[in-house]
């Protein structure tokens, strides 16, 4: 089977996988509202002064306590990673929300106000963390 035919052969079995499924259509319409609902927000966490300053803060702040702060976004959202404990900024229809998540797994969240210091949050998610350098 040349490739073009194995290609058309895996759309038709998408396609009718789809037909089978009626819910797939209704979920891909939810997915697509959602991401442009909260379009706005991730470009503002993403391209914002707020993220920049961040960045820096965290930094600085590694430096203090003698710890690598580990960066990295994953689609839209941003995570801060430290001592086995993720800060995530998350990017919602209502705006950025914050959720830090211990070792144990338990997470709590919090609004982020992009206009305020992120030096402020930082010190909230690094001053929990009861393994001092």
């Amino acid at each position: 089977m040349s490739f073009l035919d194995n290609l058309e052969s895996s759309l038709k079995n998408l396609e009718s996988q789809e037909e089978r499924d009626p819910r797939e259509h209704q979920r891909r319409q939810d997915e697509r509202t959602r991401a442009v609902a909260v379009g706005p927000w991730a470009e503002q966490l993403k391209t914002g002064p707020y993220t920049q300053k961040l960045f820096e803060q965290a930094a600085i702040a590694g430096h203090r306590i003698r710890t690598k702060i580990y960066m990295a976004w994953f689609d839209d959202m941003l995570r801060l990673e430290a001592r086995e404990r993720r800060l995530e900024f998350r990017p919602t229809a209502e705006g950025i929300v914050a959720a830090f998540i211990e070792p144990d797994g338990a997470t709590k969240t919090q609004a982020v106000n992009l206009k305020s210091d992120p030096a402020e949050l930082l010190k909230q998610w690094l001053d929990s963390n009861p393994n001092p350098a």
